[in-house]
């Protein structure tokens, strides 16, 4: 009986392994179909523009990622609106500053006291989008950094009367301790390799990302508006969604902008880790047992054991690594630009055993913490936890 459980499974990793290789192969196949299309789209579209910010606390190199906003060489109009629950808020002083640095750009912060639902961020958000005087609204977090091209190459997008959402890849920046290296190896080398895979296997997004969010008013307005939101833990994803069962076209720009990890102690980076798992859990439960093949470099790994170090476990841990490196510096590198990840590419397997570890914890219970508080996620929606 031992041995017959040994051999079971010994033959579940192999199978597993060799999934895991096909995952690799799909995902770098999507990276190049997605950088032989990605292409600068004319500026000539250039509306006017309100870009909206919700504010709790200060992240790092936070004024740094306003002042990038601050710097856009963009033809049309842009507001800049930010929004904190109180003018206690040391978030409320970096606005301060900024609009004491950059007297010329249209810069407002508002104070947005209603909790309208569970999401604080989209309760403010609605709040903002009150004060918003354009046709078109860019939503994105409080510590994204941009190029100075980023409006420009985001709004041209919209050139296309079809498209109703705008989103964009990002890369993140570690800071300091072990976990956010970690995290942001895994946003350049999985979470964004991912994307490019459902995009070309989708024929399209049918979803967004938090790192960008430009949307009409009238598609917004179509797809429910920022007040459906207020329950919703993946805002970005379910807004993204929304637009596109509305009826229209959700456009990955070309731009890629950056995110600032923060320096994660241990059990930082697991809260937050198991907050996305489960989210994606809930939002495609298909999908998220699907990742099981993603997870390719970790069965190869136990693969090894399970074998008793036979010489064909290491031949598929070999081209394992092959791939998984290969996907790690194609997107990584060449279509998110992410400058870290070759100085932290020792440290993909660690990061990819952890990952799988998180995902198996990820079916294990509804609860997240999110900015300090407990909720429990259901259908989408945040419940506070008792």
């Amino acid at each position: 009986m031992p041995h017959a459980l040994a051999f079971a499974v010994e033959i579940a990793t192999t199978v597993l392994a060799v999934a895991g290789m096909g995952y690799f192969l799909a995902a770098l196949v999507a990276a190049w179909v997605f950088l032989r299309q990605r292409r600068r789209r004319s500026a000539d579209f250039a509306p006017g523009v309100s870009v909206l910010k919700s504010l709790k606390g200060v992240d790092p190199g936070m004024l740094e990622a306003f002042r990038s906003h601050c710097t856009q060489s963009y033809a049309g109009k842009y507001e800049l609106l930010f929004g904190v629950s109180s003018l206690d808020d040391p978030a409320a002083a970096v606005v301060e500053q900024l609009k004491r640095e950059f007297p010329e750009r249209a810069i407002q912060l508002v104070v947005c006291q209603e909790r309208l639902g569970t999401n604080g961020k989209v309760s403010t958000l609605v709040q903002l989008a009150r004060h918003a005087t354009h046709d078109y609204v860019l939503i994105n977090d409080s510590d994204i950094t941009v190029s100075p091209c980023y409006l420009e190459r985001v709004m041209a997008c919209f050139g296309l009367s079809s498209v109703g959402l705008v989103t964009a890849l990002y890369r993140g920046r570690a800071h300091g301790t072990l976990p956010s290296r970690l995290e942001a190896l895994g946003i350049a080398t999985d979470f964004q390799a991912g994307v490019l895979l459902s995009k070309m296997l989708e024929g399209g997004l049918h979803y967004g990302l938090g790192s960008t969010l430009a949307v009409r008013r009238d598609a917004l307005d179509s797809a429910g508006g920022l007040q459906g939101l207020v329950n919703c833990l993946a805002d970005d994803y379910e807004m993204g969604a929304r637009v596109a069962k509305a009826g229209y076209r959700v456009e990955l720009g070309a731009e890629v902008v950056e995110t600032s990890v923060p320096a994660y102690d241990w059990e930082g980076f697991v809260d937050h880790q198991l907050r996305w798992f489960r989210t994606v859990r809930d939002a495609r439960p298909a999908g998220y047992a699907g990742l099981i093949f993603t997870h390719g470099l970790a069965w190869a790994l136990l693969n090894v054991v399970a074998s008793g170090l036979s010489p064909v476990s290491f031949w598929i841990l070999s081209m394992s690594l092959f791939l998984r490196f290969g996907l790690a510096m194609t997107v990584g590198a060449e279509v998110l630009g992410d400058r870290q990840v070759l100085a932290h590419l020792w440290l993909l397997p660690v990061r990819d055993v952890v990952a799988m570890g998180l995902w198996v914890a990820g079916f294990a219970g509804n609860t997240i913490v999110w900015r300090g508080e407990r909720f429990v996620l259901k259908d989408g929606k945040l419940i506070k936890a008792s």
